[in-house]
């Protein structure tokens, strides 16, 4: 039972990981950002950098709150759970330092949003990459 027990644990946490990295951090494929970092990454999504290393400037667009793949994203890029964001936020609001990222109500809106502006950066399944975007890290 033990053994069945300790499988099963390392199956979840197996599956787990997995899931963290099919979420990837893209542009559109129009955009002249060919890669970042994780650290820029995650500097962008939390408010600390505003443009991108080339000096255009970086929107980020996040998912809606409670979503897989933003909690994923977050997890992942930032190493923070979805309270950590919010509180993050909550601070950086209340000391008038800056705004969260704008959502996107579904990945189709968020991609869309990307492909009519190539300052948009944001999360997407690795499953729904295509010509249109380019993944900026491959986690």
């Amino acid at each position: 039972m033990c053994s069945a027990l300790a499988v099963l644990t390392l199956a979840v946490t197996y599956d787990t990981r997995a899931a963290l990295a099919d979420v990837v951090a893209v542009v559109s494929a129009k955009s002249s950002i060919t890669s970042l970092t994780k650290s820029q990454i995650k500097d962008i999504f939390l408010g600390r950098k505003t443009h991108f290393p080339d000096g255009s400037a970086a929107v980020p667009i996040d998912e809606i709150a409670g979503s897989a793949a933003r909690d994923e994203f977050y997890s992942h890029y930032a190493d923070m759970s979805p309270a950590q964001v919010r509180a993050h936020w909550s601070r950086i609001i209340f000391t008038g330092r800056g705004q969260p990222p704008k959502t996107a109500s579904t990945v189709g809106v968020a991609k869309k949003m990307l492909l009519e502006n190539s300052d948009i950066i944001t999360y997407i399944d690795q499953s729904l990459v295509d010509s249109s975007v380019r993944v900026l890290l491959v986690p």
